[in-house]
C-alpha cells in the first residue's frame, strides 16, 4: 500500500501514520494503521505496518518482500495501538531485523526513536478518537417496545446508492441517551446490517443467495433468541444483560414481524 502523508522523522526510519476505514469491504475494520518506513537502495520501502483495527488488528513483516502477516490476541495484548507502541519502543531493532533489513536495523538510533515515539503515541491516539466513523440512522416511523429494547420500523429510500427497503433499528436508552445498537437494510440491492452504529460501526452484507430474504433472516434472528449475544457484540454488554429473551420473542412475532411484512407490502413496486 502507499505510504502515508503524515511522517514523523527518526532518522534511517520515519513513521507514517494514518486512519484507515475498511467498513466497505467485505470484512468491515478500521483503526489507526502505522507504517516503519526506510531507505533502501535509494527507494523508500515499507520495513513493517502495524493496522491497530477494532476486530482483526495484525501486524506485517517485510510488506514490500516477505509480508509475513501476524494477527495481535485482543484478549492478551488489549488495546492494539498501545501494544504497537511497545514493541515500537522495546523491539523495533529486531523486528526490521526479521522483516529482512538488517542494515536499517543496525544504523538506528535509540534516543532519537525514542523521542519521535512519544510525537507518534500523541498521533495515533488522536487519530483513533478523532477520526472513527459511525453511522447515524433514523429511530424509524414506528417503534415497538419489548422491555429494554425498542425496534424501530422505516421503509428506507435512498436514491444516492440506487437501492431501497424495509430498516429496523434495534434501540435502548443508555445513560439516558436512546441509542441504536443494532441496524438492519435490507435493501433490494445492497442489504446489509450494522453492529453499534454509534459506536465501533461493524457492518455486514448478506450473501442473497444463502439469504434471499434479507428481512426473514433477520426476524429469524430475533426469534431464535440471538439479539442478546448480537447487542453484547456491539458492544452493549448491560443492556444485553438486561434483555428479557421470551419478551422480544413474544413481540417479534405478534407485532414487529406483522407491521415490517406489512410496510413492505405496502412499498412494493
Amino acid at each position: 500500500m502507499d505510504i502515508a502523508d503524515t511522517k514523523i522523522e527518526a532518522g534511517a526510519v520515519c513513521f507514517a501514520i494514518q486512519y484507515r476505514d475498511n467498513r466497505d469491504a467485505a470484512n468491515s475494520d478500521q483503526g489507526v494503521s502505522i507504517q516503519v518506513v526506510g531507505n533502501q537502495d535509494g527507494n523508500l520501502v515499507e520495513l513493517l505496518r502495524f493496522d491497530c483495527f477494532d476486530q482483526n488488528p495484525h501486524y506485517h513483516y517485510g510488506p514490500q518482500n516477505k509480508n509475513e502477516r501476524i494477527f495481535m490476541d485482543k484478549t492478551t495484548t488489549g488495546n492494539p495501538l498501545g501494544w504497537t507502541l511497545k514493541q515500537l519502543r522495546t523491539r523495533l531493532p529486531q523486528m526490521i531485523q526479521r522483516a529482512g533489513y538488517d542494515d536499517i536495523a543496525g544504523s538506528l538510533d535509540p534516543d532519537l526513536v525514542a523521542s519521535k515515539l512519544d510525537e507518534l503515541e500523541a498521533c495515533g491516539r488522536e487519530l483513533a478518537a478523532k477520526e472513527r466513523k459511525t453511522v447515524i440512522h433514523n429511530r424509524g416511523d414506528e417503534v415497538i417496545e419489548a422491555g429494554n429494547i425498542k425496534f424501530g420500523l422505516e421503509f428506507r429510500e435512498i436514491p444516492r446508492i440506487n437501492d431501497r427497503g424495509l430498516a429496523i433499528h434495534v434501540l435502548s436508552d443508555v445513560a439516558g441517551q436512546e441509542i441504536e445498537l443494532l441496524a438492519f437494510d435490507c435493501f433490494e440491492n445492497r442489504p446489509h446490517y450494522h453492529y453499534g452504529t454509534r459506536n465501533k460501526d461493524i457492518r455486514y452484507a448478506w450473501d442473497k443467495t444463502v439469504a434471499p430474504d434479507p428481512l426473514k433472516w433477520t426476524l429469524d434472528q430475533f426469534k431464535d433468541g440471538k439479539l442478546p449475544s448480537m447487542v453484547r457484540r456491539a458492544g452493549y454488554p448491560a443492556v444485553a444483560d438486561a434483555i428479557d429473551a421470551n419478551l422480544v420473542v413474544r413481540t417479534v412475532t405478534g407485532d414487529v414481524e406483522p407491521r415490517a411484512l406489512a410496510i413492505r407490502a405496502a412499498n412494493a413496486k
